[in-house]
């Protein structure tokens, strides 16, 4: 093994990331579970009262925010970790659903 190859294998901080990535992932699969259930809530509450849940609206937007920021950590675009070690992303504001099928 050439004498860089064995110190990247030996890099702690490579180490650390591959442990906070296997996190994240982890992270991300109960995000995309917790994004199911908002989905499920907000077209129940939508069917049965004619409108969408604010308060719910509000987290499924900070959630697809934390789900994007797990994203670029995973894939190298940053080396900034996500919640619980930054701030949890804020909700982009409220957008109107204008939807009619």
């Amino acid at each position: 093994m050439a004498q860089s190859t064995k110190e990247n294998v030996s890099d702690t901080n490579t180490w650390m990331r591959g442990l906070f990535m296997l996190l994240f992932a982890v992270a991300f699969k109960i995000a995309a579970i917790l994004v199911l259930a908002v989905t499920i809530l907000q077209f129940l509450f939508k069917l049965l009262s004619g409108n969408v849940n604010e308060r719910l609206r509000a987290f499924g937007d900070g959630l697809g925010a934390y789900a994007a920021e797990i994203i670029r950590f995973l894939c190298y675009q940053t080396e900034r970790k996500p919640y619980p070690f930054s701030e949890w992303p804020r909700p982009r504001g409220r957008r109107s659903v204008k939807a009619k099928a």
